[in-house]
């Protein structure tokens, strides 16, 4: 299967997670094609001033992985700063915000996985 990039399915979630502006989420893979294994396999654009606010995962694990921009997150308490090829893992219990302070857009792919548990 190939999906080219203008075919992917795209959403603006405002204020997501109570964070700051719109999230542009570009669906890579669908929940039914991850087959059971994760809700979620998307890219994420955050224009500046934007984020994730802070929230836990549950009985799952979401990885970031930086594309461009730099961005600044908690990780589970811990600021942190993520440029491109930088990778944030946060596993179930933990949790994690995610924000563009910068003057370029961030773009990050983002994978939620189900623990072995759900």
């Amino acid at each position: 299967m190939v999906r080219k990039y203008q075919d992917m399915p795209v959403q603006t979630r405002e204020h997501m997670r109570d964070g700051d502006g719109a999230v542009k989420l570009t669906e890579i893979l669908t929940q039914k094609e991850l087959m059971g294994q994760g809700r979620l396999f998307s890219q994420i654009t955050l224009e500046p001033g934007c984020s994730i606010g802070t929230h836990e995962h549950k009985d799952e694990a979401e990885i970031f992985f930086l594309l461009q921009g730099e961005a600044q997150a908690d990780d589970n308490g811990t600021p942190v700063t993520l440029r491109p090829g930088d990778m944030l893992y946060t596993g179930p219990g933990c949790y994690h915000s995610i924000a563009n302070r910068g003057s370029e857009p961030v773009r990050l792919v983002a994978l939620i996985l189900f623990d072995e548990a759900h």
